[in-house]
């Protein structure tokens, strides 16, 4: 079955409000920035808004829900997307498809969490009661541990090395020093991501996102009320989501594009040789050296070899991630699965300021969340595209 392309839909108005490494506020106040931001740069009112896309950790014990009431808002249509990295495709997705029906005009998709001191441990103490239940008895070592397992089996599959990990990472900090929303603004050698104090073999310090406060937005729109709005704005080429794909794999070495990979090209009616840019979810960089295979970009296992020959800065010949991602930008919760996508639509639309890739018109964007001790249970990606591509 052929799906009905995302025709008359668009992006707009792509929101980061600067992450902060600890914050007293709540989940709400950031969501509620990000919201305001994206209204006002799409010069919008509340009222206005009648469709909103929420994904948020630390918004317990209230649902998008109760944040209606708490923003006074009245949406018609209302979501919640509880699916970590991939949260922001999907909600694209959702809320495309929505404005597409006539179920909405103008949607707004918001992610974000606060980070107080204790938040990230009380976060991992109920994420999932499957990782809990296997691996508590060997002493559980929370994320780290899981995707070292998955980081080892890579390395060992495929003959990965520490540099080639270090390489992705090294080249993000380069990135993360033109955005200054970037937590992290000290530049990276190779040399010093290999001397890192080890946190669970394989993995070491510069391998692990740092949790922090902060919220990402964009806004799904009509094509016709982007163009009347003078808002610069991105089409939608193509997506696609999976969940709980190979089944049958003893370890995860592959994600769930694999399953549609052939439609998400065939849809964007383009190749890999096409993009201009990749943003890829990396809250560890063998997540991203996954992605760049399992998308079409190298044969599997081919990734350690394709990222030595290629340059991921924003200058290079394969930039990725250019905002520095979460690995040097800083993970913001729920906000994690946004910031490739927001960055993308930035990208696209020429709007990127210091994190300009140049001539950057056409743009892949993945994402993977909700870790299950031993994968990831959520995959999704999108082709996206600006006005002149």
């Amino acid at each position: 079955m052929t799906r009905q392309p995302y025709d008359g839909v668009v992006l707009a108005a792509p929101v980061t409000i600067p992450y902060t490494r600890y914050s007293t506020e709540t989940a709400h106040w950031w969501i509620a920035r990000a919201l305001r931001a994206a209204l006002k740069t799409a010069d919008l009112s509340p009222k206005s808004l009648d469709g909103l896309s929420v994904a948020s950790f630390t918004l317990f014990p209230d649902t998008p829900v109760g944040l209606t009431q708490h923003l006074g808002l009245s949406p018609r249509w209302l979501d919640s997307v509880p699916m970590g990295g991939a949260s922001g495709v999907v909600a694209l997705r959702r809320a495309a498809r929505a404005v597409q029906a006539g179920d909405a005009h103008i949607v707004a998709c918001v992610a974000g969490d606060t980070n107080h001191i204790d938040s990230f441990r009380r976060l991992l103490s109920s994420f999932s009661r499957f990782a809990m239940d296997a691996g508590y008895p060997y002493g559980y070592g929370g994320p780290n541990a899981n995707f070292a397992l998955l980081t080892d089996r890579y390395m060992q599959e495929y003959g990965a090395t520490r540099e080639d990990f270090g390489r992705i990472c090294v080249a993000q900090r380069d990135n993360a020093l033109r955005n200054p929303h970037a937590v992290m603004k000290k530049p990276l050698t190779l040399e010093q991501y290999l001397s890192a104090r080890p946190i669970s073999d394989p993995i070491a310090l510069f391998d692990c996102v740092m949790p922090v406060a902060g919220s990402e937005a964009y806004l799904v729109m009509r094509e016709e009320d982007a163009q009347r709005r003078s808002l610069p704005y991105a089409r939608i080429c193509s997506t696609i989501e999976r969940h709980n794909a190979h089944t049958a794999d003893p370890i995860q070495l592959r994600g769930g594009w694999t399953v549609d990979i052939d439609e998400l090209w065939e849809m964007a009616g383009c190749t890999p040789a096409d993009i201009d840019l990749l943003q890829t979810y990396d809250d560890y960089p063998v997540i991203s050296a996954m992605q760049i295979e399992d998308l079409g970009f190298c044969p599997k296992g081919e990734a350690p070899q394709f990222i030595r020959d290629h340059d991921l800065t924003i200058a290079g010949d394969f930039p990725h991630n250019t905002s520095g991602g979460q690995l040097s930008a800083g993970q913001a919760g729920a906000a994690g699965g946004f910031i490739g996508l927001v960055e993308a639509i930035r990208q696209v639309t020429g709007t990127a300021g210091p994190t300009q890739v140049a001539g950057a018109k056409r743009a892949a964007v993945a994402g993977f969340g909700m870790i299950n001790y031993d994968r990831g249970l959520c995959s999704a990606a999108a082709i996206i595209e600006g006005q002149g591509a």
